[in-house]
């Protein structure tokens, strides 16, 4: 059992990906771009679940953004549900109070200039958000006619402090990213990520519309640090007893703390 957490992108860890399997090993990994096959990677996705296939192993991608609190616990929540018209999730994120790799993902201290460049050039910025939307409108099939995701930075509007960063206001703080899902002309998915320092009330929320309504909140929201590390061993048991294959998180049975 290998648990792999070297990275985001698909195309840069698929190598590392086909090496563990050849190995004959099943694969955890918090490679956010191999939580659900979206069209750009449905061929390495496919690469990867046939070499799986052949080799007798179980992979699955999975993490807390994506992997549970915008994709898998609105999923889960749905299962009350005799329709579901429409899912929003809406998470707000202090990255202040978050590890320096994630400050500087998000573009802290940058200027907004600097900050559409990298971005552009799929340097920086969350990634999973696009896996996270299509994950939904697949399970709930979904047939949506129109996919729109935006990123814009979230400016400083007074000096703020982290034990990493010191911005002046006109800097970056952080980022805003947003993933919709239209049928016929009328936004169905929203999933709306913003994680910057100094974000006041961090919460998760998701609203399900359907039958019955469903509003759910998390005051503080899931912080991704310690909890991303759980997810991943906690899912080590469903994927040994998983059948071979690339799968996703709704392939498999909701994981629980394990602990001794």
């Amino acid at each position: 059992m290998v648990v792999h957490t070297a990275g985001s992108r698909l195309k840069r860890v698929v190598g590392q990906v086909e090496e563990i399997l050849r190995g004959g090993k099943n694969l955890v990994s918090s490679a956010e771009e191999l939580l659900f096959a979206v069209p750009e990677n449905a061929d390495a996705a496919a690469k990867i679940d046939k070499l799986a296939r052949e080799m007798g192993v179980t992979v699955l991608g999975t993490g807390v953004n994506p992997g549970f609190v915008m994709d898998a616990l609105p999923l889960t929540l749905t299962g009350v549900c005799a329709e579901v018209r429409e899912v929003h999730v809406e998470r707000v994120v202090d990255a202040g109070t978050r590890r320096y790799p994630l400050q500087r993902k998000i573009g802290a201290g940058m200027t907004p200039e600097l900050f559409r460049q990298k971005v552009a050039e799929k340097a920086m910025g969350h990634v999973g958000l696009r896996e996270s939307l299509h994950m939904i409108a697949d399970r709930l099939h979904f047939v949506l006619d129109d996919i729109r995701e935006t990123v814009e930075p979230v400016i400083a509007e007074k000096p703020l402090k982290t034990n990493y960063f010191e911005l002046k206001p006109g800097d970056v703080a952080g980022i805003r990213n947003i993933g919709e899902g239209f049928r016929e002309g009328k936004k169905i998915v929203t999933l709306d990520l913003r994680m910057y320092i100094g974000a006041e009330n961090p919460h998760d929320s998701i609203r399900i519309v359907g039958t019955p309504d469903l509003n759910l909140r998390m005051e503080g929201g899931v912080a991704g640090d310690q909890a991303t590390a759980a997810i991943l061993v906690n899912s080590i048991p469903a994927v040994i007893a998983a059948a071979p294959g690339l799968v996703t998180v709704k392939d498999l049975p909701a994981p629980w703390c394990h602990q001794a």
